[in-house]
């Protein structure tokens, strides 16, 4: 009924994708969006939550409740930040910084599952089409 349906297909294929990365982040107490917001944050520390928002495609609201659930759970501090004093700068904490590794290979070992399910290619065309598709609308 849906075959030709992009809205469809790709919030059916997130909804089975977004349990596989809920697996994989449950040993971190952290749902899929808190890790790969966690995951930019440790990659582009001191990011203002605008930037934050922006890098995930996420509105600001989401991006602050995604941000509360990991100063919650001791993963991020917040500073007034000097480049805009109405923005906080977002840092990981040193539990963020020690656990950096087991989360992007938490992640990774997803990443690996699905490449050999698909193969390599189809696995690079899916991902280059979507991000194509995402970017043109």
């Amino acid at each position: 009924m849906f075959e030709q349906c992009l809205y469809f297909n790709t919030t059916s294929l997130a909804r089975k994708l977004e349990r596989e990365w809920t697996v994989a982040f449950k040993p971190f107490s952290l749902t899929a969006p808190q890790a790969f917001m966690l995951r930019v944050i440790l990659q582009k520390p001191a990011s203002l939550q605008s930037e934050l928002a922006k890098e995930m495609n996420i509105s600001r609201s989401t991006a602050t409740r995604t941000l509360d659930g990991l100063q919650k759970l001791g993963y991020v501090k917040r500073s007034t930040s000097d480049k805009d004093g109405r923005e906080s700068e977002i840092h990981p904490t040193a539990k963020a910084i020690k656990i950096r590794d087991e989360i992007n290979q938490a992640s990774g070992e997803v990443t690996k599952r699905i490449r050999k399910l698909l193969g390599n290619e189809e696995f690079e065309r899916v991902v280059g089409g979507v991000r194509a598709v995402s970017e043109a609308v």
